[in-house]
């Protein structure tokens, strides 16, 4: 089955966001986070990852700012909830990650993280840096942007993330 969404990667990126899988009006639109309700590119904008609010169409605008975008679950379409173990691809995430060397991979939710991580989904997981690294390449876990979770978002760790960022770009 083909990609619901193109993976957004080039050769040493800053900085790579993966999701766990296109919601539905993502896939309808093709473009990543394009519910409204989701505060995955106003996120970007208040800390700082981007100089302006990007649309969600405007995704591909984001690999000249060191930015990139892919998936956990590249042909399924859903919420969380939806998704089975078996949509889930971290060896193939394993992979690009081995061959584009982002310095961060930064997963949208705990859900994404834990299907990454082959964790339990009781496993606890905290937000921010994670012990594990593939070659030069940390991660970091954030609250998800989505709606769905609305409760459970806290913009410091994207904060946090974003700090991580502009050194980079920096340095």
């Amino acid at each position: 089955m083909a990609d619901i969404l193109p993976d957004v990667l080039a050769p040493g990126l800053a900085l790579v966001f993966c999701g766990t899988a296109a919601s539905r009006i993502s896939a309808r639109e093709r473009a990543y986070y394009a519910n409204p309700s989701n505060a995955f590119w106003r996120s970007l904008h208040a800390c700082g990852f981007t100089p302006r609010l990007f649309s969600p169409q405007e995704f591909r605008k984001l690999l000249p700012l060191g930015l990139g975008l892919t998936d956990l679950a590249k042909a399924a379409v859903g919420n969380d909830g939806e998704l089975r173990r078996a949509d889930y691809h971290p060896l193939t995430l394993r992979t690009k990650i081995q061959h584009y060397q982002p310095r961060i991979v930064a997963f949208t939710s705990k859900t994404a993280w834990r299907a990454w991580a082959d964790a339990r989904p009781s496993q606890a997981v905290d937000y921010g840096w994670q012990a594990p690294t593939l070659g030069r390449t940390r991660f970091f876990v954030l609250p998800s942007p989505s709606g769905a979770a609305r409760r459970y978002w806290d913009s410091t760790p994207w904060q946090a993330l974003a700090a991580a960022y502009q050194e980079l770009r920096a340095g």
